[in-house]
C-alpha cells in the first residue's frame, strides 16, 4: 500500500495498525506505544528547533553572508551545498530546504539562468547533509533508537559523522564537480530564460465585473490589447461551463470568466487595462491593485491542498485567497484550476490581501518560492536561538543530558523567551510522519518478535552463502537503498533495521556495521522525486520530470556506496 501510493502513508500506517490490533499479532498493551517512543519525540522537537532558528532569523544571518548571485555556477552550487548540508546536520532537512529554496531561485533569477540547474544539486545536499548528525535526518533517529532496544544503548550525537560526515563531503564534491552537468535537462540548459519564464506562465481565470471595459466586445477585439500586455486569451467560461472553441465572436458578458495564459506582472497590467476582477463573488469584486499581493509556492506531500482542490477548502469564499494558477513540471496546467486536484510538487501562483497571504501560505503549509520579509521578525535573538540549541547539543553529546530531554528544555526556553510561541511549537510538527512513525514501530515490533524479521534475515543469509561478509553489507545496502527510492525512509529503516541485526548475529559479525550500513543507504534516495520529501518539493520550481531524477542520482547512489563502505570497514569493522 505505501508503494502504490493511492492513500497517503500515515492514513496507511495507523490502518495497519488498528488491522495487527483486530487480528491480535500486536498486542493491545503496545497497541499506541509508538506515540510515546523516543525516537517519535525526537523527531518532532527537532522540527520545533527548527521552525525557531528560522523564526529567529539565525539562518537568514548565514545565507545573506554565505550567497553571492554573480559567482559561476559550480562556484554557487558548492556554496548553497555546502551551507544545505551543514544546516541539514543540525535542523530538519526539509526545512533547510525551504529556507534555501528561495535564495536560490532568486539566484537564479539574476544570474538569468534556469533554477533547475541548482535546484536538484541543493536538494541532494541537504539530503546528505543529514546523514552526518543523529539529529540530521529521521532514519538515523530511528536506527539510534532501535541500537538502544537490540543492544543496550544508543548512538551518540556524532556517532554517524565517522561514516556520514566522510560520504556527505565526497557527495558534494560530486554534485558541484560533476552532478550538476548531468541534471536531466538539455531543454533547461539549452534555453535557461525559457525555463524560468515557464515557471512564470499560469491559467488563470479573471472575472468580467459590471464596470469592465470587456463587457460588450468579443476576445477578437482585446486582442491588441492582449498582445500589449504579454497575454493570451485562451475562452470564456460563462454559468460554470467552457464556451465551445476560443469563443472569438462571442459577445462579452458580465459575470463571465476569461480564461487567460500569463505571467503574474502581466495578469495585473491586462486587469488593470480592462478593470477585471478576479472574483465575482460580492465580497471580492476589487481589481487587481490595491493591497493585493500575488505570491507563488511550491506544494509538499504534507501540505494541506495536496490531494484537494481550492474549491474543497473553499480558499476563495472562506479565507479571501484565489488560485490563480497551477504550474506542474514546469508547464502551465490547462484546465480550470479552482476545481483540479493539487498533486506534491506542483506550483500554485496565489493572490489576496497582504496582510493575510502570509497567514494562509502558513495555513496551507506551502513553501513560497520567493523570501517573505515578514517571516524573520525577530533579528535580536537570532544569537539567543542559536545559543541555546548549542548548549542543548553539547550537553547531549557529552552524555550529561538525555537527548530528548536536552531538546525539551531548548523548546521550552524558547517559548518562555517568546523566540516562538505556543501555535507555532504545534504548527512546526510534521504530524503525518509522527503518525507514520508512531504506527509502524509496533509493527515493526511485531514483526520482529514474531519471527519474521528472522525469517528475511535467513532468507538473505542462504541467498550470500559463500560471500564474504563485506559483499553481504553491499546487498543489504542496495536493497535498502532501492527501498528508499520508492517507500517512505523512515518506514525502510524500521524495516531494514531489525533485519541488519539479525543478519549480523548469524553471521556473527558487527551489528553496529550493519546498522551504520542502513542508515547511510536510507538516507540516500536520489532515483525519483517520491523517495524523499526534498525531490518532491523541487520537481515544480526546477521542471524536473520523474525521469530525470536517476541521471545524477544513479552514479551519486553508486559513488556513495563505494565511499561508505570501506569507512564502515575503518570505523566499526566487522
Amino acid at each position: 500500500m505505501l508503494l502504490w501510493g493511492k492513500w497517503r502513508y500515515d492514513l496507511v500506517a495507523f490502518g495497519a495498525l488498528s488491522i495487527g490490533l483486530l487480528l491480535g499479532v500486536i498486542p493491545k498493551e503496545a497497541a499506541f506505544s509508538g506515540f510515546g517512543h523516543p525516537a517519535v519525540i525526537i523527531i518532532a522537537l527537532v522540527l520545533i528547533v527548527s521552525r525557531a532558528l528560522s523564526q529567529s532569523g539565525a539562518i537568514e544571518m548565514l545565507t545573506s553572508r554565505f550567497i553571492n548571485s554573480s559567482r559561476p555556477l559550480p562556484l554557487h552550487i558548492a556554496a548553497m551545498g555546502f551551507l544545505g548540508a551543514v544546516l541539514s546536520a543540525f535542523m530538519n532537512n526539509v526545512a533547510a530546504l525551504a529556507l534555501l529554496m528561495p535564495v536560490d531561485i532568486q539566484a537564479a533569477k539574476k544570474a538569468r539562468r534556469s533554477p533547475a540547474l541548482s535546484l536538484m544539486p541543493l536538494s541532494f545536499a541537504t539530503i546528505l547533509g543529514g546523514m552526518a548528525t543523529l539529529i540530521g535526518t529521521p532514519p538515523n533517529i530511528v536506527i539510534s533508537q532501535f541500537r538502544e532496544t537490540a543492544l543496550g544503548a544508543p548512538y551518540k550525537m556524532f556517532d554517524f559523522a565517522f561514516v556520514g560526515f566522510g560520504t556527505a563531503i565526497i557527495g558534494l564534491a560530486f554534485v558541484a564537480l560533476i552532478g550538476w552537468r548531468l541534471v536531466p535537462s538539455a531543454r533547461s540548459i539549452q534555453n535557461g530564460s525559457k525555463e524560468l519564464s515557464n515557471l512564470e506562465d499560469y491559467i488563470v481565470e479573471i472575472g468580467v465585473p459590471v464596470k469592465s471595459k470587456a463587457v460588450g466586445k468579443t476576445i477578437k477585439d482585446l486582442h491588441e490589447v492582449a498582445e500589449e500586455n504579454d497575454v493570451l486569451i485562451l475562452g470564456l467560461v460563462r454559468n460554470g461551463k467552457r464556451l465551445p472553441g476560443r469563443a472569438l465572436r462571442a459577445e462579452i458578458r458580465k459575470g463571465d470568466l476569461m480564461v487567460l495564459e500569463a505571467g503574474p506582472k502581466a495578469l495585473e497590467s491586462f486587469a488593470n487595462a480592462l478593470k477585471l476582477s478576479y472574483s465575482r463573488a460580492a465580497k471580492h469584486t476589487g481589481p487587481l491593485a490595491g493591497t493585493l499581493k500575488m505570491v507563488e509556492a511550491a506544494v509538499p506531500a504534507e501540505s494541506r491542498i495536496a490531494g484537494r482542490s481550492a474549491l474543497d477548502l473553499r480558499l476563495l469564499y472562506r479565507h479571501g485567497i484565489m488560485l490563480l494558477g497551477v504550474s506542474r513540471e514546469g508547464e502551465p496546467f490547462r484546465e480550470r484550476v479552482r476545481s483540479l486536484e493539487i498533486k506534491p510538487g506542483d506550483v500554485l501562483l496565489l493572490m489576496g490581501t497582504s496582510e493575510h497571504i502570509d497567514d494562509i501560505i502558513d495555513w496551507l503549509e506551502v513553501m513560497p518560492l520567493a523570501p517573505r520579509g515578514l517571516q524573520v521578525t525577530q533579528h535580536d535573538k537570532a544569537w539567543m536561538a542559536i545559543s541555546l540549541f548549542s548548549v542543548a547539543i553539547i550537553l547531549a553529546s557529552l552524555g550529561v543530558v538525555y537527548l530528548p530531554i536536552a531538546l525539551s528544555a531548548c523548546v521550552v526556553l524558547y517559548v518562555v523567551l517568546k523566540v516562538v510561541s505556543l501555535g507555532q511549537v504545534y504548527d512546526s510538527i510534521q504530524w503525518p510522519v509522527i503518525v507514520l512513525l508512531a504506527s509502524l514501530i509496533p509493527l515493526g515490533a511485531a514483526l520482529e518478535q514474531s519471527g519474521g524479521t528472522a525469517l528475511i534475515a535467513g532468507a538473505i543469509v542462504d541467498f550470500t552463502v559463500g560471500w564474504s561478509a563485506v559483499a553481504v553489507l553491499a546487498l543489504l545496502m542496495v536493497v535498502t537503498m532501492t527501498l528508499s527510492d520508492v517507500l517512505n525512509n523512515v518506514a525502510t529503516v524500521l524495516v531494514a533495521a531489525p533485519i541488519a541485526v539479525e543478519i549480523a548475529k548469524r553471521l556473527d559479525v558487527n551489528p553496529d556495521a550493519m546498522l551504520m550500513g542502513v542508515a547511510v543507504a536510507a538516507s540516500c534516495a536520489f532515483l525519483s522525486p517520491i523517495g524523499h520529501k526534498n525531490n518532491t518539493i523541487i520537481m515544480g520550481p526546477g521542471g524536473y520530470r520523474f525521469g530525470d531524477y536517476w541521471r545524477m542520482g544513479l552514479p551519486l547512489e553508486l559513488l556513495i556506496i563505494a565511499v561508505s563502505i570501506p569507512l564502515i570497514m575503518f570505523f566499526w569493522p566487522l
